[in-house]
C-alpha cells in the first residue's frame, strides 16, 4: 500500500526541489501544500488522508484536539529538534511518532544583525527614497561602536550575536534567569544584575530566549518603559515573549526609537495589521531560519526520518 505524505506550509514552493525525495518513490506519495492552514478544520481537510505529515517549524500547530482528529497519522516530522506547537504527549497517546531534523543557528544570527543594522541606519527609509526619486539623505544613523547591546538570552544564538556585537566595538551585556557570571565571562560579555538593569542601560535590546511559561510576556509595558527613548528592540525569537499590545503602545508613543521584528503572535501577519505599517518598525515575514542551506537540511533529513520510520527504526525521535 502506498502511504500519503503532506508537506505543510511550503510557502516558497521549494520543499520538493531542495531535497532528493526519490528514496520514497513507490512507497510514499508526497504532496506539498503552499497556503497556510488557518484552522483545525482546514488541516483535517487537507491532511486527514495522510499517514505522514512534514511540518515546517511551528507554522501549523498540532495540539491534542487536532491530533485526535487525524486517526490515520502515524509519523509527524518537524524541522528542528524542538517544536512547542506539537503536543508530544498527545502524539504518543495517539500512536504518532514525532521526529525532528537538525537546524543551523547561523541564519537567525545573521538576520538579527540585518535588523539591527537596518534600524540603526534607517535602510528602509533611505532605500525607499532612492527608489522613489525622493530626498538624498534624510535620516541620521545611530552608531553601533561604543554603544551597548543587551541580550535577553545567551544560548547558542545569543552567544553568536554577542560575538558580532563585539566585532563592531559594542559593549555587550546579557541576562536570563539562569545566566551565571562564569557563563557570561566565557562569552566575553557582562552579566546584567537584572532584566531591568539590562533594559535601562542598552541601546539595542535583542531577544534570544526559548518561549516557555517563565518567558511568555516577559516584556510588557513596565519593562518597555524602562528602555531608553533612543533604544531599539529586536525580536527574532518568539513573539509571545513581548506583549504585543504593550509593544504597539511603546512604538506609537515613542517610548522606544523602534523595533525590528521577525516573529508575530499570528502568522502570517494579517493584512492591515499596524506592525506592517508603523514607521518605526522594520518587520520581516519570519525569515530567521529561511535559507537554502537550512531548507536543504530540513527536507533531506525529513526524507531520512521517513525512510527510517518505514524500516522500523525511527531516528531523531522527539519526546
Amino acid at each position: 500500500m502506498t502511504l500519503r505524505c503532506a508537506v505543510l506550509d511550503d510557502y516558497q514552493d521549494v520543499a520538493l526541489s531542495t531535497a532528493d525525495w526519490s528514496p520514497l518513490a513507490g512507497a510514499v506519495d508526497v504532496r506539498a501544500l503552499r497556503r497556510p492552514l488557518g484552522s483545525e478544520d482546514e488541516v483535517v481537510a487537507a491532511v486527514g488522508d495522510c499517514e505522514i505529515v512534514v511540518a515546517m517549524r511551528e507554522r501549523t500547530p498540532f495540539p491534542a484536539s487536532l491530533l485526535a482528529r487525524l486517526p490515520r497519522l502515524r509519523l509527524l516530522v518537524t524541522s528542528g529538534m524542538r517544536n512547542a506547537a506539537i503536543d508530544l504527549a498527545a502524539a504518543a497517546r495517539h500512536g504518532v511518532t514525532v521526529c525532528g531534523t537538525a537546524s543551523h543557528t547561523e541564519p537567525p544570527v545573521e538576520l538579527t544583525w540585518a535588523l539591527i543594522l537596518g534600524l540603526a541606519r534607517h535602510l528602509t527609509t533611505e532605500s525607499t527614497a532612492m527608489r522613489a526619486d525622493g530626498p538624498w539623505q534624510s535620516t541620521l544613523g545611530a552608531d553601533l561602536h561604543g554603544r551597548t547591546l543587551g541580550l535577553l538570552g545567551l544560548g547558542r544564538i545569543g552567544t553568536r550575536v554577542a560575538r558580532v556585537g563585539q566585532a563592531f566595538g559594542m559593549d555587550v551585556t546579557a541576562w536570563s534567569r539562569n545566566l551565571t557570571d562564569e557563563r557570561a565571562a566565557e562569552a566575553g560579555v557582562r552579566r546584567a544584575a537584572s532584566k531591568e538593569e539590562l533594559l535601562e542601560s542598552a541601546d539595542f535590546v535583542s531577544v534570544h530566549l526559548v518561549l516557555g511559561e517563565r518567558t511568555r510576556g516577559l516584556l510588557g509595558a513596565d519593562e518597555l518603559r524602562r528602555m531608553r527613548p533612543t533604544a531599539y528592540l529586536v525580536n527574532t525569537s518568539r513573539a509571545a515573549i513581548v506583549e504585543e499590545a504593550a509593544l504597539l503602545r511603546a512604538l506609537r508613543e515613542h517610548w522606544i526609537a523602534g523595533a525590528g521584528l521577525d516573529v508575530f503572535d499570528r502568522e502570517p501577519l494579517p493584512a492591515g495589521h499596524p506592525l506592517r505599517t508603523l514607521p518605526n518598525v522594520l518587520a520581516l515575514p519570519h525569515l530567521g531560519y529561511v535559507t537554502r542551506r537550512n531548507y536543504e537540511g530540513y527536507f533531506s533529513q525529513a526524507v531520512e526520518d521517513i525512510t527510517a520510520f518505514l524500516a522500523g527504526g525511527p531516528v531523531r525521535v522527539l519526546g
